[in-house]
């Protein structure tokens, strides 16, 4: 495919309505499992997990999206971002809300012990608790409310939420000792911000040697 045409299918006015209805098909389909009975012996573990799995694969689509730009030359993809973000935050609270509900019965004094005794479940409602003021500041005014330079630096703590997740994945998986899901999405998530920390790094470079030959000059 020519970087042309890629350029006119991300660009197209029906990319932004497709990808939305596209997001909506795991959810859905696991509703329907809980509705229909389907979702095997022990369907509140399967949805809980199943949303869990998805949120990563949501938050790791959206750290993808500059490094794809970047690399591909498709600036349009940016255009896809916040979408993907908002349902990285959308999945994230339906993992939680499943968990509260069918785990704890929506029993709150018993959901904040049962956080605080378990470490996976606090690293994972730490990740949701920064995911949701990026959900709230992804629109275009509170880009303009906080400012271009505060709105990026808020919405950096998407890094901190990528590591708390792998985090919460891992010692949910230790019981079990089943690692091998977890190293897929540590290694991409890895990486994801080993690429972000090169730019930086090489950003940093060049502006310190920037400054370095107009001081001797």
């Amino acid at each position: 495919m020519s970087r042309t045409l890629a350029q006119s299918i991300v660009q197209h006015r029906a990319t932004k309505p497709v990808l939305f209805v596209a997001a909506l098909i795991p959810a859905t389909l696991l509703t329907i499992g809980v509705v229909a009975h389907t979702l095997g012996p022990n369907p509140a573990e399967t949805l809980i997990r199943s949303l869990g799995d998805w949120t990563l694969r949501f938050l790791c689509l959206t750290l993808a999206v500059t490094p794809l730009r970047q690399w591909s030359g498709l600036q349009a993809l940016a255009r896809l971002r916040r979408m993907l973000g908002l349902f990285t935050a959308f999945y994230a609270a339906l993992h939680f809300s499943a968990y509260a509900v069918f785990d704890m019965g929506l029993v709150w004094p018993d959901i904040v012990r049962d956080v605080a005794k378990r470490p996976f479940i606090l690293v994972g409602s730490a990740a949701l608790l920064l995911l949701l003021p990026l959900a709230a500041t992804s629109f275009n005014r509170a880009i303009r409310w906080l400012g271009p330079a505060r709105w990026q630096r808020l919405h950096r703590a998407v890094y901190a939420v990528a590591l708390l997740a792998i985090l919460h994945f891992f010692w949910m998986r230790a019981g079990k000792r089943n690692f091998g899901e977890v190293a897929v999405y540590g290694a991409i998530v890895a990486l994801l911000l080993g690429w972000r920390l090169l730019r930086a790094t090489r950003g940093a470079r060049y502006f310190m040697k920037l400054g370095s030959h107009s001081a001797k000059g």
